[in-house]
């Protein structure tokens, strides 16, 4: 008899302290974290009693045992995914795990910016830390052999754009997205584009946007700048644009474009070469495909820049020599070529 009024004591006893334990477990689930905004990063493979044990090492969760027997009941323990999480201040464990489940991960976003040689956006990718680095120290031709590409010359082939990424995405994966992204938008415009033009290829349409590019910012100028680089063509006469001669000297050019560059035998020199350059000079945005391939109707032969940022056109070299004396020979400290001229 006494044994069995023990029995039902520890029985009641451990009803009791499990009650309470369960209370308590609910209780902190429910509750806030005391934690500040944070980042943390779950590796991929890794298991939930590890991520468990991480998260308590760095003071996230203060009790990982119920957190943990929560998390196995609800089956949730496995259904964690790896990344990385942006912790808030007041989230509940419950929500934390829910985080965890939807992999709600962090995504950070790298911008490649139009006129940008494909020197820059590498440099550019190469100084995200967020991003796993597969092309360091890979020459251009290397690179396009990564992205199964061997054939294709690098310039001007990536879209300019803005693109979210995880942490630990590839500069690889980038640079995939970006070339799609750009060949989509490119057979898009050249299936619409207007008749009569002078290119025989979309990636000659893409070598005179590249241009255009270059030679203004400014939106209202780029039908009427690839108006004047198309009656140029059709006139055989030569484009003379310095984007090109600039690309062409690489390395050796240092800011100034002087007369023996402009005579300087470069496969880019449109001053001495006749038609299109070989390959694009920069990237380019939709804007400047689309200006090229639906040019504005005129009789200008001749642009320059007037320091603004804006261009004179001229119908006639006449014309245009005058607007040279006007606005190239007394520049001033505010004068620039294009809008985004330093």
């Amino acid at each position: 008899m006494v044994l069995l009024k023990r029995f039902k004591f520890v029985l009641l006893l451990l009803i009791l302290t499990s009650f309470a334990l369960l209370i308590n477990g609910y209780s902190y689930l429910n509750q806030p974290l005391d934690i500040v905004e944070q980042n943390i990063e779950i590796m991929p493979g890794s298991g939930f009693s590890q991520i468990t044990a991480q998260f308590h090492q760095r003071d996230i969760i203060s009790n990982p045992l119920v957190w943990k027997i929560y998390a196995r009941i609800t089956s949730k323990a496995k259904r964690v995914q790896a990344g990385e999480y942006q912790l808030d201040a007041g989230v509940t464990p419950i929500e934390l795990l829910e985080k965890l489940v939807k992999g709600d991960v962090v995504l950070h976003q790298i911008t490649l910016v139009e006129g940008w040689s494909f020197t820059q956006l590498l440099q550019t990718l190469q100084a995200n830390k967020k991003l796993e680095h597969q092309l360091a120290r890979l020459t251009h031709s290397e690179v396009m052999a990564a992205l199964a590409k061997p054939d294709e010359h690098p310039e001007g082939r990536f879209f300019p754009d803005s693109y979210q990424f995880t942490s630990g995405t590839s500069d690889v994966d980038i640079l995939q997205r970006a070339y799609q992204r750009l060949s989509a938008i490119l057979d898009e415009e050249w299936s619409q584009r207007a008749k009569d033009l002078p290119y025989k290829t979309a990636y000659e349409a893409l070598i005179m946007a590249s241009i255009v590019e270059k030679e203004t910012g400014q939106a209202t100028e780029r039908a009427e700048i690839a108006g004047v680089f198309v009656r140029r063509l059709n006139k055989k006469m030569r484009l003379q644009t310095d984007p090109t001669v600039i690309y062409g000297l690489g390395d050796s050019y240092q800011g100034n474009i002087r007369r023996k560059h402009l005579k300087e035998p470069t496969a880019y020199n449109t001053y001495v070469i006749r038609g299109l350059p070989p390959t694009p000079i920069a990237m380019v945005g939709r804007e400047a495909i689309h200006a090229v391939l639906h040019p504005k109707s005129g009789k200008s032969l001749y642009f320059v820049a007037k320091g603004d940022g804006s261009h004179f056109f001229s119908d006639t070299l006449a014309q245009h020599n005058q607007a040279v004396r006007r606005y190239q020979l007394k520049r001033d400290e505010q004068y620039r070529s294009s809008p985004n001229s330093n």
